[in-house]
């Protein structure tokens, strides 16, 4: 399971391994959040190279495992696991290390906990939406969204789609159906250049449920038609998406607005801080 992961505002990239029963972090956004470099990849490349020529045993134990990167392909990279992260903010220089080893150990406990009750991970999940300022009904499309993606993957994981570089062209598939765009294009729409810059979080409400409906169409048509594999699922990809399209564009002509929008949510947080200042100020 990979989710993203917020320290301090900054994004961390991390994934959940069921046999370990660890988290596994990005190190490069733990090097980003602690640092604050303007080139965390850097900073690790160089700080990764003195590790090893000292002999570093965190370093050389270090694993790399497929995240999504900005272009939101799946690429290799470095992780580390709770203990090897904590050994490794040693040798980075930062006052936030003792606030992070006490946010690490805040993540690891919660996961332990949402294990035992999956209804606390979408509690939690909706008080970081609505710290971050987004409304209540934009929060319930988004985790009602999230529900609906979910059942897609695990359809495509009974019908023998490999996971990552196949379910991304799919999903690829399925926005090109419905907005015309793949993900990659639509964050460019929409001005997001970071890895961490997650597309469905800077989506409107009306993005959100074509997004919901081109997935849930997929899905729907997968499992009537039986699709099997790579080939059958790309074809209800396409299939669910146009569904999805087709509505859109109905729904344009009506309006007589487009329905993707340009729009992203960067500002929000900032938007919120603001507030509150201004309310503890009066």
């Amino acid at each position: 399971m990979s989710n993203i992961k917020l320290f301090e505002s900054k994004h961390i990239r991390s994934a959940w391994d069921e046999a370990t029963q660890r988290w596994y972090f990005a190190i490069v956004d733990v090097v980003a959040a602690l640092s604050e470099s303007e080139s965390p990849q850097v900073y690790w490349r160089v700080l990764k190279k003195r590790l090893l020529a000292e002999g570093n045993e965190t370093v050389t134990s270090c694993n790399a495992l497929k995240m999504t990167a900005a272009d939101g392909k799946q690429r290799l990279t470095d992780v580390a696991d709770t203990e090897q992260l904590l050994r490794l903010i040693q040798s980075i220089p930062s006052p936030k290390a003792e606030p992070f080893k006490r946010w690490l150990a805040k993540v690891g406990y919660e996961r332990l906990e949402e294990i035992e009750n999956p209804e606390l991970a979408a509690a939690r999940m909706r008080e970081l939406y609505k710290a971050k300022g987004y409304s209540d009904e934009w929060i319930e499309k988004r985790v009602r969204g999230i529900a609906i993606r979910d059942e897609l993957t695990h359809e495509w994981q009974k019908r023998g789609v490999k996971e990552q570089r196949e379910y991304a062209i799919l999903t690829a598939e399925i926005s090109r159906a419905t907005f015309g765009m793949t993900p990659a294009e639509y964050k460019a729409f929409k001005s997001l250049d970071k890895p961490a810059d997650n597309l469905r979080d800077h989506m409107n409400d009306l993005e959100l449920i074509f997004t919901m409906l081109g997935e849930a169409s997929t899905t729907e048509i997968a499992r009537n038609k039986d699709a099997q594999g790579y080939g059958e699922n790309r074809d209800a990809a396409v299939a669910g998406g146009a569904v999805a399209g087709r509505a859109r564009r109905d729904l344009e002509k009506k309006s007589g607005k487009r329905v993707a929008s340009a729009e992203n949510y960067k500002a929000l947080p900032e938007a919120v801080a603001r507030k509150k200042l201004k309310k503890k100020e009066d």
